[in-house]
């Protein structure tokens, strides 16, 4: 199935839909170094990549009616979410950087049979409740554009309007939103992300998010109830750590909800150590791609733990990995051990936490690395949600077929 993408950044939701079958005919990106990083791992044949058509630029000036030929199924991507980062000064579609309407344009433009975009939690504060509507009523009714003497709050109600009237006769479709946390979904991290997914209306089709897979009830059963976790990293019982009494009265709630012989019916959420299963513990000054042939492994000093920037437990899923402020991550971007020393991920480690193959290659120095890995869509989380619209559109296009 045919794509475009825009708002591609470092790949990570591109790769996602490569997995799940999707072939982009544009990645679109302004930023030059997640650019370079797209163009390097094609020009590496990195799997998936060897078709990607990378367009570097600002995506309101690219021409969709002339650069991209042929029917698209999807139009994908993370429009720019600093305007509803609860670390920005989340001024919605105040700010510039706003990057909504060229989605929506390029919905209009290709006219796909469903869409998936992606941004952060903050897009769900009560402050953006009146934008979200917006947002979603302008996704459904892509062609009713907003008029050049027309006020945001006009344009609202003329979309309100066509909404619970029956004459509109344009293109539309029907979106639905949710907020995610890639934990739950395999992701070795905890990173909550509001994804947009809309199928064309005429197309008729019902669909809802995937289940999620993973459950923190499963990681603390196999941790505290069998002990598998710590078993399967072959850890001995004097390296484990120990329960405190608010764990213990979690531990006796989880053994009277599930039973001692049943547990969780979900699969445990993935921790980091789990993520780094294989990868040799950076040392100063020591070449990895020399040594172990891996890429972006390079050690990083001078992690310092302080209040507000602890760092992320090794046996649990990270905290959500951050571009942080000026290419510069803060404590999410630290594995924290059990004798309280820290130190910063390498970029590798990163990009396992954002379930990125080991064969793709970040460019850029550890600040410009990580931001991009800080802005990117989780590998696996894009997948998972890719692989199930997918899966919905192929349905459609069978009954099509058979009627």
């Amino acid at each position: 199935m045919r794509s475009v993408e825009m708002f591609s950044g470092a790949g990570g939701l591109a790769i996602g839909m490569g997995n799940a079958g999707f072939q982009h005919e544009a990645l679109l990106e302004w930023n030059k170094h997640a650019c370079n990083t797209l163009r390097e791992n094609k020009s590496r044949e990195f799997h998936h990549a060897t078709h990607w058509r990378v367009v570097e630029g600002d995506v309101r000036a690219f021409d969709f009616a002339k650069e991209v030929t042929g029917h698209i199924n999807i139009v994908a991507g993370g429009p720019p979410c600093q305007p509803f980062s609860m670390g920005g000064k989340a001024q919605g579609h105040m700010d510039a950087r706003d990057m909504f309407p060229s989605a929506i344009h390029a919905v209009s433009e290709l006219r796909p049979e469903a869409f998936i975009f992606e941004n952060v939690k903050g897009l769900l504060r009560a402050g953006f409740a009146s934008y979200l509507e917006y947002v979603i009523l302008r996704l459904s009714y892509p062609e009713l554009v907003k008029e050049e003497d027309e006020t945001v709050e006009d344009h609202l109600s003329r979309l309100e309007r066509a909404h619970t009237g029956n004459t509109y006769e344009g293109l539309a479709y029907r979106p639905v939103f949710r907020l995610l946390n890639a934990a739950d979904y395999g992701v070795p991290q905890k990173r909550e992300r509001v994804f947009i997914i809309g199928f064309r209306s005429d197309l008729h089709e019902e669909w809802s998010f995937p289940k999620p897979t993973h459950s923190q009830d499963a990681l603390l059963w196999a941790k505290w109830v069998t002990g598998e976790y710590w078993d399967e990293h072959k850890m001995a019982r004097a390296d484990r750590p120990q329960l405190d009494t608010k764990m213990k009265r979690r531990i006796d709630k989880l053994k009277d909800r599930y039973g001692l012989l049943i547990g969780p019916d979900t699969l445990r959420w993935r921790t980091i150590r789990d993520a780094l299963v294989g990868l040799p513990s950076p040392v100063e000054g020591e070449d990895y791609w020399a040594s172990h042939q891996i890429m972006n492994h390079e050690f990083r000093g001078g992690a310092i733990a302080y209040p507000g920037h602890t760092g992320s437990e090794i046996d649990e899923p990270s905290k959500t990995i951050k571009a942080g402020d000026h290419g510069v991550p803060g404590g999410e971007n630290m594995i924290r051990f059990y004798d309280g020393s820290v130190r910063y991920l390498t970029v590798r480690e990163s990009a396992r936490i954002q379930t990125f193959p080991d064969d793709y290659f970040i460019t850029g120095s550890w600040g410009e690395a990580m931001r991009q890995l800080g802005n990117a869509v989780p590998v696996l989380l894009a997948q998972t949600v890719a692989e199930s619209v997918r899966q919905q559109l192929e349905r459609g296009h069978f009954r099509m077929k058979v009627a």
